[in-house]
């Protein structure tokens, strides 16, 4: 049996208040979760938070591990704007977050060969008004937040970019641009645990 929950915070960041608004899918008779944070700052002024993203690594009853993600942020402008988790857990600059995060054989001899398939490929956030708010809520279970091969806690660490340009996720291969082009905004994945 699954319950639903929903979960409301509010972070004061710089330029404003957000609040987000998250879904965390659980199993009746719980278990242990894996929480984990990421404050979303701009690739241009890494002093400016325009929003945060929570994660939470939770087991299924079949035991496969899920990580339920929800963002929230301004500041983008209107439309879809893709969203990735990167292999290495800096962001300034934004280009120091390395490629998309794939630490299967893939990611070892490109990062961004496996596109849109590599464990760190999420589904794009949609921005609306003219405060370019878009929220993004999302399960995957291409990585994990707990120790294993899929954990974004790695040696170097994790961050989120959020690209100038939607996702196409490259139905024609490997073309420039594709995956959502240059780097937005950028959060580095903390774990709260």
């Amino acid at each position: 049996m699954r319950i639903k929950q929903t979960a409301k915070l509010v972070v004061k960041g710089v330029g404003g208040t957000f609040l987000l608004l998250g879904y965390v899918v659980a199993l009746a008779g719980g278990g242990h979760s894996v929480r984990a944070t990421a404050d979303i700052q701009l690739c241009s002024d890494p002093s400016v938070v325009i929003g945060s993203a929570m994660l939470r690594e939770e087991k299924s009853n079949e035991g496969i591990k899920r990580v339920s993600i929800s963002m929230h942020v301004k500041g983008l402008t209107a439309g879809k704007h893709a969203v990735h988790i990167h292999e290495t857990a800096n962001c300034e600059p934004c280009g120091a977050a390395g490629g998309h995060f794939d630490p299967g054989p893939f990611g070892m001899t490109n990062p961004d060969a496996n596109h849109p398939f590599h464990s760190g490929d999420l589904v794009n956030i949609k921005a609306r008004g003219r405060r370019g708010v878009g929220n993004l809520q999302t399960v995957t279970t291409r990585i994990t937040l707990s120790d294993g091969p899929l954990s974004v806690f790695d040696e170097d660490g994790s961050a989120f970019i959020i690209h100038d340009n939607e996702d196409s996720y490259c139905p024609e291969g490997e073309v420039a641009g594709c995956a959502g082009g240059s780097r937005f905004a950028c959060g580095i994945i903390k774990s709260v645990d």
